[in-house]
């Protein structure tokens, strides 16, 4: 629950940044400093312009000069400024000289925090719209250790006036909801738009820690950011630590398999390990910068209903962690959408892993009737300079035929399309495939599952089978056998 601060003014629901700004100014509790880089001082300036700030604010500064910035926090690596290095050491910087320099024995009732961003806006030409990491290093009582809540932003708007505007909200959204709504993270994810369209600041990654949220898996805050329309697609490691799309993805190689993975299967497995055999057999592919990826849509996630089981979707991102797999969770219905994703941040090879019964989809025209060029736009789009498929062959139930890009039958105004890429190369059939596991259909493998049903153990990894039964996971009910 939040702490009961001294000072406390009632709002309605959904205060504006003002009246939140006031109602920290007008505590006597919250007491702490300012540090933004690269956008002005805009939340600050929110607090100043709201009254009685005297109370809260201990110090606001911009060291805009880099320069000045090296001197007070040190020197990065990389020379970078707008990292999630630099914002950690302006939030412990900040946080260190409030205790050093006010004395607790004066206010013992204080607790104090920390905010601070650095930020790149627009450029000049119009061209990079900016980007920025912003945080804010708290206590909810003088006695207990700090939390910490940071964020990256993606700027949408063309106006520099106007993302520190949009940013100055969002800051005040920050600090309020970090002392007002730290007891349900769900909410203060929410609140952090409060009075912001979702089209003019995008948050693309998002981690808690600390104390007050050692209940929170960061993993569905993370998805709570695709669910809610604040980023279209999150990553996170085999750690559970969210990622960074730009950071991880920056200049690599990229090779993605889409799917449930309810569960994972040996199926999935050698899909990834033969599509990966052939992906690095191409000349411009550097295995050193390879990034392998899982790729899960939100339809994945909620079979085209609305609902998400969290403890499902925790339970197939657990068993795929287990096998050191990186995971992303897009709003990606299309493919193409997926590889304009991945060309945003590189310029190397990309490939998908599909299953031939999923490249016929792939061809069917009534997909793409959003587009004003249809399914000619679409596949434009998809087969973007470096872009490949990687076709896993298909068997359907009770046939002999095999089918791979070599023998796959289309509707017939679309073969000729299917072709010509075809003879530009961009299908590479995976010949070396598990002929076995051609016979593992998803729908029957949790049936068996669920029902208690012998014989699903054989497709599925060892190791994933014993978590399935050790932890009764997909429905799993020994006693239904």
């Amino acid at each position: 629950m939040p702490v009961k601060l001294k000072g406390d003014i009632e709002l309605k629901s959904a205060p504006t940044p003002m009246q939140k700004a006031l109602k920290i100014n007008l505590n006597q509790n919250i007491y702490g400093s300012f540090a933004e880089i690269g956008a002005g001082q805009e939340t600050a300036r929110n607090f100043f312009r709201a009254g009685a700030s005297s109370g809260t604010i201990a110090k606001a500064m911009s060291a805009y000069s880099k320069e000045f910035s090296d001197a007070i926090y040190g020197r990065e690596v990389d020379g970078r400024y707008v990292t999630k290095t630099r914002l950690k050491k302006m939030l412990a910087n900040e946080i260190n000289l409030l205790e050093e320099r006010i004395d607790r024995k004066q206010f013992p009732d204080r607790f104090y925090f920390s905010y601070a961003n650095t930020v790149a806006t627009i450029d000049f030409a119009k061209k990079f719209k900016g980007h920025g990491w912003v945080g804010i290093r708290f206590q909810l009582s003088p006695y207990e250790e700090y939390n910490e809540i940071i964020l990256h932003v993606r700027f949408h708007e063309n106006d520099a006036k106007h993302q520190q505007v949009t940013l100055g909200k969002m800051g005040v959204n920050l600090i309020y909801g970090a002392f007002y709504h730290n007891d349900n993270p769900k909410d203060l994810l929410a609140s952090l738009y409060d009075y912001i369209d979702k089209d003019k600041i995008e948050i693309d990654m998002i981690n808690f820690s600390g104390p007050r949220f050692a209940f929170v898996d960061n993993r569905l805050m993370s998805l709570l950011l695709v669910k809610n329309g604040f980023t279209d697609a999150v990553m996170f490691g085999p750690d559970g630590y969210n990622l960074l799309p730009a950071d991880e993805l920056y200049k690599k190689n990229i090779l993605a398999l889409r799917g449930s993975f309810r569960p994972v299967t040996k199926l999935a497995l050698d899909m990834l390990e033969k599509g990966l055999a052939k992906f690095k057999e191409e000349e411009d592919v550097n295995p050193e910068k390879t990034d392998l990826i899982i790729e899960m849509t939100l339809d994945n996630l909620t079979n085209g209903g609305d609902d998400i089981n969290e403890k499902d979707f925790l339970d197939r991102v657990n068993l795929l962690s287990s096998l050191n797999q990186m995971v992303m969770v897009t709003n990606f219905k299309e493919y193409y959408r997926l590889s304009e994703y991945f060309s945003g941040f590189t310029q190397e090879r990309l490939g998908l892993i599909i299953g031939t019964n999923h490249l016929v989809k792939l061809f069917d025209e009534s997909y793409y009737q959003h587009l004003s060029g249809g399914i000619l736009e679409a596949m434009g789009k998809l087969f973007h300079k470096k872009m490949k498929l990687y076709i896993y062959p298909y068997k359907e139930r009770n046939q002999k035929q095999v089918v791979c890009s070599r023998n796959i039958v289309l509707d017939k105004k679309m073969q000729d399309l299917f072709e010509y890429f075809k003879n530009d190369d961009k299908f590479v059939d995976i010949s070396d495939y598990d002929e076995k596991l051609l016979s593992t259909y998803n729908r029957e493998l949790i049936e068996k599952i669920q029902k208690g049903i012998d014989g699903w153990e054989n497709l599925v990894p060892d190791d994933i089978a014993e978590q399935i039964k050790l932890h009764k996971l997909f429905g799993f009910n020994r006693l239904k056998q």
